[in-house]
């Protein structure tokens, strides 16, 4: 972007500023620290020049919002035509309770859903089982059986509203569910619009939840994707998820390389089944974190679009756009949060909201100020959800396409976060022999991941604990006083509601057709099938999630982690 002649000059002037304005300074007064570093430790300079991007190519590297390689923005007018979809996360007790705290939130301005599942349906249980009993209803809302679907989306018109789904080793339940619940009410399958999580490598790597093995973990979500690209092609099938690996403590550079691996891995395992690349790709997603180091943030959602850009061009011969477009939605770091004086949080989240609109996400959920202590209140989601208003309608930001592109500082960590996450990405491909996907579940068998995620943790945890990482309210500026605000308590009796509903349902239906639907549940995964047209038949005999998941694990067996720390 600048002659060497030019450069030459820029140098020379830098030279003359460092000695005759910067080391006086230095001398008289010092700086706050001997050195500078992003939450992932990732070092930053005092200043950066056109020095640290003359290697740029404005074409190749960044070119036009809409055009390859998306650096700027994967549209042409980004939130001057639309706005982010403001999608906050919500989910608790009954589905009762959740569809009054989800019309609250669409009467409220949210302009997207977002459900979030007790951990019995995380983990494919039924409220009954023993293993349920105390958490059912408790970090986010149960739902055993098409009818709690039905109650769920009760007076909410799933033709204009678009659902998100955070659920993983049960997935392709709930997804079953929701088509089936768009059946019948007369809703086409091609008109239905959301995500569903379902993205199981992730979980092996981060996040620990799972019913079945990696491998047929994998062949469930590649059924999801083939089955979304003929029947719901509106809907995200996968949304390749980083924010966990963040949330485990992973670095900016890992969570970046770790969750474009998984897609990449999706993405050949797809291939494999025999789809065309093109015929699936535009419907992947990605969720990302979103921390508290502004420039870093924004230089790792830019650095995202370019390699995914790049790769799936080199690698996979996308031709589409769509299909080398990366989309994502995030979500501000829960990882941050802190239970003391927790009114700060309300800063956390806008910080790491603005960096997320300054990078270009599609979607965005801001937490809850009091999200460190339990599920967030009516008050608190409603602070989160005028963040994102405000900064839509009255900050301005939204107003240019990629305010900061040609920041020597954004441009110049774009490049750096870009290079060490190819690394990664490059690593996990050679440990799969040329497949990202055998490298990424290698990886996953003997430990890879989970010793890389540790030690950016172990380390960090150190710089706190040493001073080096304020974290305020925590390390530094303390105070005394109890500031733990009124937060949502889901009462006990959720569970016996639920409990009474489930009963009903099991009474109500009719126990042939289940046994019927599951036993053909039973031959599909024998031979090999797609399971989720079997699927969706069994739920709408009302087949409950507990029941429909039993039958994948007599069949695929179930999986413990047996790698050390070593």
């Amino acid at each position: 972007m600048y002659d060497d002649e030019e450069l030459s000059a820029i140098r020379e002037e830098r030279k003359r500023w460092e000695r005759e304005r910067l080391e006086p300074t230095l001398d008289r007064f010092g700086e706050r620290s001997e050195r500078f570093a992003t939450v992932s430790n990732l070092e930053v300079d005092r200043l950066y020049t056109p020095e640290d991007v003359a290697d740029l190519d404005y074409r190749e590297d960044l070119g036009f919002p809409g055009e390859e390689p998306y650096t700027r923005g994967p549209y042409p007018t980004m939130y001057r035509g639309r706005t982010w979809t403001m999608r906050q996360f919500a989910g608790f007790g009954t589905a009762a309770e959740t569809n009054e705290r989800f019309r609250y939130l669409i009467e409220e301005g949210q302009t997207g859903l977002s459900t979030a599942f007790d951990m019995p349906s995380l983990m494919g249980l039924d409220s009954d089982d023993p293993m349920s009993d105390g958490e059912v209803g408790k970090e986010g809302v149960a739902v055993d059986s098409l009818r709690d679907m039905e109650v769920l989306f009760e007076d909410i018109d799933l033709a204009r509203v678009s659902t998100s789904f955070t659920i993983n080793p049960s997935a392709p339940v709930v997804y079953a569910m929701y088509v089936a619940l768009a059946d019948r009410r007369g809703i086409p399958r091609e008109e239905l619009r959301g995500t569903l999580q379902n993205d199981m490598l992730k979980e092996f790597i981060a996040q620990k939840e799972w019913v079945v093995p990696p491998e047929p973990s994998l062949k469930l979500v590649t059924d999801v994707v083939e089955f979304a690209a003929e029947e719901t092609p509106k809907f995200h099938p996968i949304s390749v998820s980083g924010y966990h690996i963040r949330e485990a403590g992973s670095t900016a550079v890992q969570e970046l390389a770790f969750t474009l691996a998984d897609g990449f891995a999706y993405v050949e395992d797809a291939i494999d089944r025999g789809l065309a690349v093109d015929e699936f790709a535009p419907q992947l997603s990605f969720f990302f974190n979103c921390h508290n180091s502004f420039l870093e943030e924004i230089a790792k959602f830019r650095a995202a679009r370019r390699i995914y850009a790049r790769v799936m061009d080199e690698w996979y011969d996308a031709e589409r756009a769509d299909s080398r477009r990366l989309k994502f939605h995030t979500q501000t770091a829960g990882q941050s949060l802190t239970a003391q004086q927790p009114l700060t949080n309300v800063v956390r989240v806008t910080i790491q909201a603005l960096a997320g609109v300054f990078g270009g996400t599609q979607s965005l959920h801001t937490n809850s100020f009091d999200e460190a202590l339990a599920l967030p209140s009516e008050e608190a989601v409603r602070v989160a959800l005028r963040t994102q208003q405000i900064i839509a309608e009255e900050s301005g930001v939204a107003d240019v396409v990629d305010p900061l592109g040609g920041s020597f500082a954004v441009e110049a960590l774009t490049d750096e976060i870009e290079e060490e996450a190819m690394e990664y990405v490059r690593e996990i491909r050679e440990r799969g022999g040329g497949s990202v996907r055998d490298g990424v579940l290698a990886g996953i068998e003997d430990g890879y991941f989970l010793r890389e995620i540790q030690d950016a943790s172990y380390e960090y945890q150190q710089r706190v604990e040493a001073g080096e990482e304020v974290v305020v309210g925590v390390n530094a500026y303390t105070i005394a006083e109890d500031t733990s605000p009124e937060i949502l308590r889901v009462e006990e009796t959720a569970q016996e509601r639920q409990l009474e509903r489930l009963a009903d349902v099991r009474a109500d239906r009719d126990g042939a057709a289940v046994e019927t639907a599951l036993d053909a549940l039973d031959g599909a995964i024998d031979r090999g099938e797609n399971t989720i047209p079997y699927v969706i038949d069994a739920v709408e005999a009302y087949a409950t999630m507990g029941e429909i998941m039993d039958r994948f694990e007599d069949r695929y067996g179930s999986y413990t982690e047996q790698v050390g720390l070593a």
